[in-house]
């Protein structure tokens, strides 16, 4: 089956502490079915100290369950679902919602 959110993809949390954001998907993780949103579920890691790095506390973004987003429609804004169809013999994506055919 065709994945329905892609790298690259703006989306829009709806469930658990950062309900509401928008981010952009910088790594899909589809054995798990989680992806990677920037600026979305971010924990603080401690860090030793190393020769080739400075220790301290980092913030690492942790993977979201796909379950958990939605895809920003191109036209409103508004979180949306993805279905597909075929335009000129190649299956693409669109927004339920407008209607609009998604890049990528």
């Amino acid at each position: 089956m065709a994945s329905k959110l892609k790298k690259g993809d703006r989306v829009v949390v709806l469930a658990g502490k950062d309900r509401g954001k928008k981010g952009e998907i910088s790594r899909v993780l589809p054995a798990a079915g989680k992806a990677v949103v920037t600026g979305v579920n971010v924990a603080v890691r401690h860090q030793k100290q190393s020769p080739q790095s400075q220790g301290g506390r980092i913030a690492v973004e942790m993977p979201i369950q796909l379950s958990n987003l939605a895809l920003v429609d191109p036209k409103s804004g508004d979180a949306t679902r993805v279905g597909f169809r075929f335009e000129d013999g190649k299956k693409v994506r669109y927004a339920k919602k407008s209607g609009e055919t998604i890049n990528g």
